[in-house]
């Protein structure tokens, strides 16, 4: 398996169609990468700042801006806001405070469009960004969504699991890193996941966290879809 792929899947050319962006917006420097500056952006920011612990803060941030400049890099179109919220946004459900019945992945879905209606954004927009968050984590399916979820996932994976790292200069990458510094993530995050495991291991037999709980979390142990087939109520 290449740094470039995962089940397949390329994370850097698998981008199709073209998306809207609005023009004539400010813009300022992050780390050495040039971002749009908007007011929702900013909040965006300082929601994620406020709510997620230091490494996921870290962690959000370096994502975004990986999904920037590689955005840059491929000259994709996208709604800069979308990306923005989406990705920034995209681990709440792993914090205590949104924390839920459901999957992570969709109480931050959930939490995050929560957030973008209360800032007028509409329907549409606040749809994508619930995908970008909810689909972030299964590229099987988020790599190939609309540009903005298909951007979220390739920046998160980057930082995540290094997915295509190799296709981003080290200088600017190392820039990165430093100005949003990973603070022990690959630690912290397990510790996370694990404990999304313990407290409520139904969310987590259909996606990634069943992976940390099977090394991680003694006793876990996750039903067999196949078992689930085979054992049904009908006759065939």
């Amino acid at each position: 398996m290449t740094p470039l792929e995962l089940n397949g899947l390329d994370y850097v050319d698998v981008y199709k169609g073209v998306a809207t962006q609005p023009h004539d917006v400010a813009t300022r420097s992050v780390a050495g990468v040039l971002v749009p500056d908007t007011p929702l952006i900013s909040r965006a920011i300082e929601y994620a700042r406020l709510h997620h612990e230091p490494y996921l803060f870290n962690h959000s941030m370096r994502s975004w801006l990986f999904a920037v400049t590689i955005a840059e890099q491929r000259k994709v179109a996208h709604d800069a806001e979308v990306l923005a919220v989406a990705t920034l946004l995209h681990d709440l459900g792993l914090e205590r405070a949104f924390a839920g019945p459901l999957r992570f992945e969709v109480e931050g879905a959930n939490a995050a469009r929560r957030f973008a209606q209360d800032q007028g954004v509409d329907g549409r927009r606040a749809q994508l960004i619930w995908d970008g968050v909810a689909l972030n984590s299964t590229p099987s399916l988020g790599l190939y969504k609309e540009i903005e979820v298909s951007l979220c996932t390739t920046g998160i994976g980057l930082d995540w699991g290094g997915f295509g790292y190799e296709s981003l200069p080290a200088a600017q990458i190392a820039e990165i890193v430093d100005a949003f510094p990973r603070l022990e993530m690959k630690q912290r995050f397990t510790r996370a996941v694990c404990s999304v495991v313990e407290t409520r291991p139904a969310t987590t037999y259909d996606n990634f966290a069943r992976d940390f709980g099977d090394r991680f979390v003694p006793g876990y142990k996750r039903p067999s879809a196949v078992d689930l087939l085979l054992n049904s109520p009908f006759m065939e």
